[in-house]
This record gives structure tokens, sequence and C-alpha cells, in this order.
């Protein structure tokens, strides 16, 4: 098989995971808030609620705006998990709390570096491949991989807030080769989820790979 030139890498499910589940972390911080509510039941509300959710696409938001539409986006989902979850009311302060959540994501505390993937980004630079990280998730990315180590293997960060489109729409596909000069079929996209990450890198041109990840996040 021939070296492509560039790989990019999903980011959540793909290189980094969730400690226990997001239910979990939701679980323990809503805690600190006087808010006692199971972490499967959270986790089940969360994935309901985040499916439901329009992709974190904002058109007509200004560079300058993205971080806070971000924040309202997710806002929205922590909202209609613990209404989902029937304990939304027993928050003196959901605003507090939802600032406190966010922040937190923003950190290296809730989340772990899949074992295998140090070694395969070690190997893929020595063999002179550039790689980017191409992700549906939002700016907080950036920090996230720089306090897990992780930012500097990277060429390029591709999300889909910035790139004003979601995989599995091409464009962020397009978006993300532009940053490398590279045509779609000198690139590999790898990532766990078979529609956005397979099916949509191989739409847009690329080579598409399918991890199986057990699902930890």
């Amino acid at each position: 098989m021939e070296r492509p030139k560039v790989i990019f890498l999903d980011a959540v499910g793909t290189i980094i995971g969730v400690k226990g589940s997001v239910g979990e972390v939701y679980s323990q911080i809503a805690q600190q808030f006087g808010v006692t509510v199971s972490a499967e039941i959270l986790n089940k509300a969360f994935y309901q609620s985040f499916k439901a959710a329009p992709p974190p696409i904002f058109l007509d938001a200004e560079a300058q705006d993205i971080p806070q539409r971000e924040f309202d986006w997710w806002r929205i989902i922590a909202l209609d998990t613990f209404e989902s979850a029937g304990v939304l009311k027993q928050f003196s302060d959901f605003s507090a709390f939802f600032s406190e959540l966010y922040i937190h994501f923003g950190t290296a505390e809730p989340w772990y570096v899949y074992p295998d993937v140090l070694l395969a980004l070690v190997n893929w630079r020595r063999l002179g491949v550039e790689l980017g990280v191409l992700s549906n998730f939002d700016s907080r990315l950036y920090s996230v991989l720089q306090s897990l180590g992780l930012r500097d293997y990277f060429d390029s960060i591709t999300i889909s807030t910035q790139a004003r489109a979601a995989k599995p729409d091409p464009q962020i596909f397009a978006v993300a080769l532009q940053k490398h000069n590279c045509s779609p079929e000198a690139a590999w996209h790898i990532g766990d989820s078979v529609k956005d990450d397979y099916h949509g890198a191989k739409a847009a041109g690329l080579r598409g790979i399918w991890i199986n990840r057990d699902k930890q996040s």
C-alpha cells in the first residue's frame, strides 16, 4: 500500500476517550453542586440529547463569537440531559454548574489517550507522514491535546465549528486537505464512526479507515 502524504485522525473515540463515561463525569460534578443522580441515567440521557442536537456549525457567527456559540450549544445539551434525567430543578445555580463542567472538559482531567496512539504517532512522524486532527469537537480540543502532550505531533487541527462544516460533509475534509496542500487520494482518515469517519472520508475521496474502539466514551 502506498504511503499517504497525510493521515488525519478523529479525536474523541479515536485518539482520546473519556475516563469512565460522560455520565460519570456529569454525575461527579453535579454531586459537587448538591445534585445526586446516577451515572448510568445521565449517560443514557446525554447520548439521547447529543444525538438529537443539530451539528455544531454556526454559519452566521463571526470568528471571535464561535467560542461563546460552542458554549451555548453544549449548555442546551447539558440542560436537556438533566431535564431528561428528571433532576434539573434540583440545581440552585445551573449556570455555575455548567461553567464548571464546560471548563473541566477543556482540561486533561476527564480524558485519557488510547494506549496504541503514541507509538503510532511516533512511527508515522518517523516515516515523514504529515498528521492532522479532523474532528467534530470544539475549540477546547486545542487545550485538551496540549495538556495531554499530543499537540506537537500534529501539523494541523481542523474542527467543525471553525470549518463551518461537520463530518460526514465533504467540505470539512476539503478544508483539512487544503492546510496540507494535499489531494484527497494522497490522504487517509482514521476514525471510530462508520458514518462520519469511514463513509465521510470515502465520499470526500480519501482512504477511510474505521477503528473499532471498545465504547468507553
